[in-house]
């Protein structure tokens, strides 16, 4: 079992409220993650893409409702001289380390909760003659109630690769991503087992989507033990509809592979050992598994 001071030697700085830092040999074994799952990435030609930090909130109406226990909102003080001096002429942060805070100005966006949103977002409106790919790293915030060292953070790194087509070419985009998926997992010796989830909901039995996600399976997780480390999503035509894209004259439909780099790292340490001798090389595996 790896433990936090195995992974602080490595290069983690963990603060307990569930956010993580890297150097020395966890962030380069990081920078090759990221730079072999673009190589997969690469299998789609898909086009690189970086997004802001934030998105606006009334994009995320519905995905609020469904997880509000998990938002983390971006918010100022009212600017106002009289405002802005009674909070800096006050206590400032209490005693408990909460900012004691005076009038606050309209929350209008929220900390990205998954990197895909961005492209759908970024593609309002469009026509698409064909299908897109499109991939994608974002910082993702999710509050939790508890977090553990890079297996479960409130701020983490999201590697997404994503499809905007018709329901054909998502379906197919899912399968065979899947399968390179795997044979990446295969060539770095780290397995993974796939199986049908569903998301976190806030109170489950009232939400639409907990009940598809139950019933049409659009959801898979790989799992390295009882760890997530990616999902493989099939949104139908749910953020064609929202954004206005479509293909072939209705809705596109959509579809995403996401990688949790964090996790990746945990089990690649978790599964090869503490000496970074002994860790595969991930883009030479990537480029092999492209390549197959």
């Amino acid at each position: 079992m790896t433990t936090l001071a195995d992974l602080t030697d490595l290069g983690l700085r963990w603060d307990a409220y569930g956010q993580s830092g890297l150097s020395g040999p966890l962030l380069r074994l990081a920078d090759d993650l990221d730079l072999a799952l673009r190589r997969l990435a690469g299998s789609w030609d898909a086009v690189e893409e970086q997004p802001p930090a934030t998105l606006p909130a009334a994009d995320l109406t519905s995905h609020l409702r469904a997880f509000p226990h998990q938002a983390t909102f971006t918010m100022g003080l009212e600017p106002g001289d009289v405002n802005l001096g009674e909070f800096a002429d006050g206590p400032v942060v209490d005693p408990a380390g909460s900012v004691v805070l005076t009038r606050t100005g309209p929350v209008t966006t929220v900390l990205t909760p998954a990197a895909c949103f961005h492209v759908y977002a970024q593609r309002r409106g469009v026509q698409l003659a064909e299908a897109a790919y499109v991939t994608t790293r974002s910082t993702c915030f999710r509050r939790e109630e508890r977090y553990e060292p890079l297996q479960r953070q409130w701020s983490f790194a999201m590697r997404e690769i994503v499809c905007l087509g018709t329901s054909a070419e998502a379906a197919s985009f899912l399968t065979d991503t899947r399968t390179l998926a795997d044979d990446f997992s295969r060539l770095v010796d780290l397995p993974l087992d796939w199986s049908p989830a569903t998301d976190p909901f806030f109170r489950p039995h009232l939400q639409p989507g907990f009940l598809m996600q139950r019933v049409q399976l659009v959801k898979h997780e790989a799992a390295y033990g009882a760890l997530a480390l990616a999902s493989a999503n099939r949104h139908h035509s749910h953020f064609g509809s929202t954004f206005g894209i479509s293909r072939d004259g209705v809705p596109a439909s959509t579809a995403c592979v996401a990688f949790g780099l964090e996790r990746w790292l945990y089990a690649l340490v978790d599964r090869h050992g503490t000496d970074p001798g002994s860790w595969p090389d991930l883009v030479a595996a990537a480029e092999q598994a492209v390549a197959r």
